[in-house]
C-alpha cells in the first residue's frame, strides 16, 4: 500500500506551512499567494491546539485575503473527530470573504494513518462557506456527507482508504450545477467501504452533475465492477478524464471497458496501479493511445501476493491502511 504525503498544491497556490509558535524567524508569504495550512502544534504533546495555532495565524495573517486553506492535524485526530476545527473555521468565515478553497485533514502517515483518521459530518463547512469553489477531506472513518445543494463547487474530493456507501450516496443525491471534478476514493471493506457499482448510478447518469468534466473513481477493491458500471455510463461522453487508478483493476474491468461506449474523445485515461496482462495492455494501447488519448498504465503494474496457505492470489488497493 503507497504512502499517503501531504497535499502539496490547493486552488493552484503552493502549500505553505504555517509556522509553529517558536519559529519567529520564518517570513510569512502575502496572504493571496499561497494556500495555507495550519496544523496543531505537537498534534500528539499537545504543545498548542489547532484552535490555538489558528487563532495566531488569524492574527498574524491578513486572513481577508486568503484564498486556499489546509486543515492539518489537530490533536488526537484517530480519536477524535475535528469538531473544534470546523467551529472554529465557521466562527471566523466573516474573517475569510475571499476564502475559495478548503482540505480538512491534510494528515500524513507518519501522524495517523488514513484509515484512523476520525472525520464527521463536513456539509455545515459547505453551507458556512456558499462561495468555496474546491473542498477536499481525507479520512472515512466516521465521514458523513449528506445530499446538499451547493451553488460555486467545482472540485471536491473525498480522500479514503474505505468510504461508507452513505457517503456515496449523499454526493450521487448532491445539487452541485457547478461541479466540474468529482475525485472519490472508494477503498477497500477492510477499512469500511461497503458501496457497490450501483450506488454510483446517479452519479453515472449524467443528470446530476451537468458541469462534470473530470471523474475519478478509484482506489477500490470494486475496480472490476466499477469499470463494467462506467463503460456504458452516461456521463462518460462528457468527460475529458477519467480516472479508476489505485485499485484492483483486472483484465476483467478493462476488457468490459474496451467494448463499451468509444472512449477516444477522452484527454486522459487514468489506470496507473492496476493488475492487468500484457496483451490488454497493448490492446489498450492501440485503441486509445494511438487515437490521441493520452493513458496511464503504469511501467509495470501493481504487485500480486500469494497467499501460499490459503491457495489464493490477493490484489490490494493503493490505499487502505
Amino acid at each position: 500500500m503507497s504512502y499517503v504525503d501531504h497535499i502539496e498544491e490547493l486552488y493552484g497556490l503552493s502549500v505553505f506551512h504555517f509556522p509553529g509558535p517558536s519559529d519567529t524567524a520564518v517570513e510569512l508569504p502575502r496572504p493571496d499567494t499561497v494556500a495555507w495550512r495550519v496544523a496543531a502544534t505537537g498534534a500528539y504533546d499537545a504543545e498548542e491546539a489547532w484552535e490555538e495555532t489558528f487563532a495566531r495565524f488569524c492574527a498574524e495573517v491578513d486572513t481577508t485575503k486568503v484564498r486556499a486553506l489546509v486543515v492539518g492535524p489537530w490533536e488526537d485526530a484517530y480519536d477524535s473527530a475535528p469538531s473544534k476545527v470546523m467551529e472554529a473555521l465557521l466562527a471566523a468565515r466573516d474573517r475569510l470573504p475571499a476564502l475559495r478553497a478548503l482540505f480538512l485533514g491534510d494528515i500524513m502517515s507518519e501522524e495517523c494513518e488514513i484509515s484512523w483518521i476520525t472525520q464527521t459530518d463536513v456539509s455545515p463547512l459547505l453551507a458556512g462557506f456558499p462561495a468555496l469553489e474546491e473542498f477536499g477531506v481525507r479520512g472515512g472513518k466516521g465521514l458523513k456527507f449528506p445530499a446538499l445543494r451547493h451553488e460555486a463547487l467545482r472540485a471536491l474530493a473525498l480522500e479514503s482508504g474505505g468510504l461508507p456507501v452513505e457517503v456515496v450516496r449523499g454526493v450521487g443525491a448532491s445539487e452541485l450545477p457547478a461541479l466540474e471534478h468529482l475525485d472519490l476514493w472508494l477503498g477497500t471493506s477492510w477499512y469500511g467501504a461497503d458501496s457497490e457499482a450501483a450506488d454510483l448510478g446517479p452519479i453515472l447518469s449524467g443528470d446530476r452533475f451537468p458541469s462534470l468534466r473530470h471523474l475519478a473513481l478509484r482506489n477500490s477493491e470494486i475496480q472490476d465492477e466499477v469499470a463494467a458500471a462506467v463503460a456504458s455510463a452516461p456521463v462518460v461522453a462528457r468527460l475529458d478524464v477519467l480516472d479508476l487508478s489505485m485499485g484492483t483493476l483486472s483484465d476483467e474491468g478493462a476488457v468490459a471497458l474496451l467494448g463499451g461506449q468509444p472512449l477516444t474523445h477522452l484527454k486522459k485515461l487514468d489506470l496507473h496501479h492496476n493488475y492487468l496482462s500484457e496483451p490488454v495492455r497493448q490492446r489498450l494501447t492501440e485503441t486509445l493511445a494511438t487515437a490521441g488519448v493520452e493513458i496511464d498504465l503504469d511501467p509495470d503494474g501493481a504487485e500480486e501476493y500469494e497467499d501460499e496457505d490459503e491457495g489464493t492470489v490477493e490484489r490490494y488497493v493503493s490505499v487502505g491502511e
